[in-house]
């Protein structure tokens, strides 16, 4: 195998109209990894691993590298990114009603993914893809074949999209909120197959969810972001047990606990700004109750902050060099 991480993105920016909603963004992939993204709607997550494999529209203005096994993707053209989208890298989309063709049979969508990326045709393709409908849970699955999305739940359709993503059998699947339309015990089941499919085949998992338990139980490591950026990272015990950024630790301190004696939640106030009115400095100091002078006009780099971990917060870096007014207002 090459040596480095599967996939690494750096210094990622996107732009629409002029307006940044992504802000340098870095980090990287290694094979079988699972790799759980969080925070707030808003916050970016969807919007980088669209910008990846090249899905947003021709206006966006996108900047950085993107690398696949050291190749670029951001200026890769249309035809290779052809073959590593469904293909290399999969993506299970947040709204399946909308990602699903609603006039094509679901076996047919499937089937176009089987034929292109591995070469099945024929009667072939509806015996795989029924055991794809199957492997994910989808009810009577040989007779869904011929069904249309408008025909299904839409936590079928959200099966439908799993089976589609792993078709191609990729070598990185990006699940965005993959189990958001199924109930519990489905979850368990969707997360538990991923999770063997991951670690029989060597498949990467990029975990992009609101559900904080979801993402400790599936995944290694944890990226939080917040307003376009990335602002700490770490293996997932860590950022569990000792979170070091506020707004991770906000995070935490919302979740409700399943053990011990019960406790009042503590929400964080107001929300993530607006990426055109960006609040100068710290985007998380006006609702930061650790913020400190320095927070209200220097954007934190993102830094190391311990053993195999990064955080972007002046308060918790003592590496930082605070300017000397800084220093003695502090």
């Amino acid at each position: 195998m090459p040596p480095g991480p599967l996939l690494a993105i750096q210094d990622l920016t996107v732009a629409f109209d002029g307006v940044s909603v992504l802000r340098g963004i870095d980090l990287s992939l290694d094979r079988g990894e699972a790799l759980g993204i969080v925070g707030e709607s808003g916050s970016g997550k969807s919007v980088t691993w669209l910008a990846a494999l090249g899905l947003l529209p021709s206006f966006a203005a996108v900047s950085g590298r993107v690398t696949l096994e050291g190749k670029d993707l951001l200026n890769a053209p249309a035809a290779d990114l052809d073959r590593v989208r469904g293909g290399r890298v999969a993506m299970i989309f947040q709204d399946p009603s909308s990602a699903l063709n609603p006039v094509i049979r679901i076996g047919r969508q499937v089937g176009e993914v089987l034929a292109r990326h591995q070469g099945v045709s024929g009667g072939d393709i509806r015996a795989e893809a029924t055991r794809l409908f199957e492997l994910v849970g989808l009810p009577d699955a040989r007779r869904r074949f011929d069904a249309y999305p408008h025909e299904l739940s839409g936590g079928q359709n959200q099966r439908v999209m799993i089976a589609m993503a792993l078709a191609g059998k990729p070598d990185v699947l990006v699940a965005d909120e993959p189990t958001t339309a199924l109930d519990a015990t489905i979850q368990a089941q969707i997360l538990a197959l991923l999770t063997t499919i991951r670690t029989e085949t060597g498949m990467a998992l990029v975990l992009i969810s609101h559900d904080l338990g979801l993402v400790a139980e599936s995944c290694e490591r944890v990226v939080v972001m917040y307003a376009g950026r990335v602002v700490e990272t770490a293996p997932a015990q860590e950022i569990f047990s000792n979170p070091r950024h506020p707004y991770t630790q906000g995070l935490l301190a919302a979740l409700p606990p399943f053990e011990g004696p019960l406790r009042r939640l503590v929400p964080i106030d107001g929300q993530v700004p607006d990426p055109s009115r960006l609040p100068p400095g710290c985007p998380f100091a006006p609702r930061c109750t650790k913020r400190e002078p320095l927070c209200e006009t220097a954007v934190p780099p993102l830094v190391q902050a311990g053993f195999g971990r990064l955080s972007a917060c002046v308060a918790q870096t003592p590496s930082y060099v605070r300017p000397e007014k800084d220093r003695v207002l502090a």
